[in-house]
């Protein structure tokens, strides 16, 4: 099995709609100090957003018709032909060595290789708390605490997670091979990355590697604007219905979680003089189970 600079590697974008964006995620590419072998670009827009030639095999996928950033990266996964599959949002940009030191990070037994997000803002302290409190066992999201620390984790050897973010992560072909992303997540399709993490054995080995850096805008276009309960429920109740609802533990955790959903609630509701954010909860709530009953059928 191939190692470290050995290893071939795919890029892929989905994008729709940051024509922009795009060109500088893609000009931090052609920058690096070791070039992907080929770059895939999945667009949904309705018209194409990337038209400058490049350093790099290009495979651009134009089709409007295409439902969101988990189907986009279903397309992309069955274009590439590399080893190594490095999915990365549309508005981020990379620090010259991302690729290289990502690479560096495979060693034979590594399933998936993520970088660290440099410009990650803490949650507010009540937000963290709450964080702390009340996401147990595997509701709990170690990423966070890394890209937190980026700073002072510069120069760190890679850190065991079992969890990515969507918008920087790759895997070994041959480790995903029959995995897929849900498609009938839509649009931004939140959870995804989390969900697709999921499907791995717990003896998978993924990390995050610090030397592997990038920004990550956030551009605003083509995000909803959602209360967090809403979005955080949507997302914690599909990957609890889709992974974690069998044994003990898991669903003392999930109970937990829906504690500090209740309190969050019903504390701002008291704080605001409105019903919106136990609104937002349990609309947020019913649409992950939604979404994943919907998968089962």
């Amino acid at each position: 099995m191939h190692t470290g600079p050995s290893l071939s590697l795919s890029v892929i974008i989905p994008t729709k709609n940051r024509a922009r964006d795009l060109e500088a995620t893609i000009d931090s590419l052609v920058t690096q100090t070791r070039l992907p072998d080929e770059l895939i670009v999945v667009d949904q827009s309705p018209e194409r957003s990337f038209t400058k030639p490049i350093p790099i095999p290009l495979r651009y996928i134009h089709d409007p018709k295409i439902g969101g950033e988990a189907e986009a990266k279903n397309v992309g996964m069955d274009t590439a032909k590399s080893d190594i599959w490095l999915f990365l949002d549309d508005d981020v940009v990379l620090e010259p060595k991302f690729v290289e030191e990502l690479l560096a990070a495979y060693s034979p037994e590594v399933a998936g290789v993520s970088g660290i997000i440099t410009n990650y803002v803490r949650p507010p302290l009540a937000r963290h708390f709450w964080n702390t409190i009340f996401m147990r066992g595997p509701f709990k999201d170690v990423r966070q605490r890394v890209y937190w620390r980026s700073a002072t984790l510069r120069n760190s050897k890679p850190i065991r997670v079992h969890q990515f973010g969507g918008g920087l992560m790759s895997f070994r072909a041959a480790a995903v091979t029959g995995l897929r992303f849900d498609e009938r997540s839509k649009g931004a399709s939140p959870g995804e990355d989390l969900d697709f993490c999921a499907q791995f054995s717990r003896d998978k080995i993924l990390l995050i590697a610090p030397k592997a850096r990038l920004v990550h805008n956030k551009t605003p276009q083509a995000r909803a604007v959602v209360h967090w309960l809403s979005l955080h429920a949507h997302v914690y109740y599909y990957l609890h219905q889709r992974h974690w609802r069998s044994g003990f533990w898991n669903n003392l955790c999930f109970a937990w979680l829906k504690a500090g959903y209740a309190s969050a609630a019903a504390l701002s509701c008291i704080k605001r003089g409105s019903s919106d954010s136990w609104t937002a909860w349990r609309e947020g709530a019913r649409k992950g189970v939604a979404l994943a009953r919907a998968k089962e059928q």
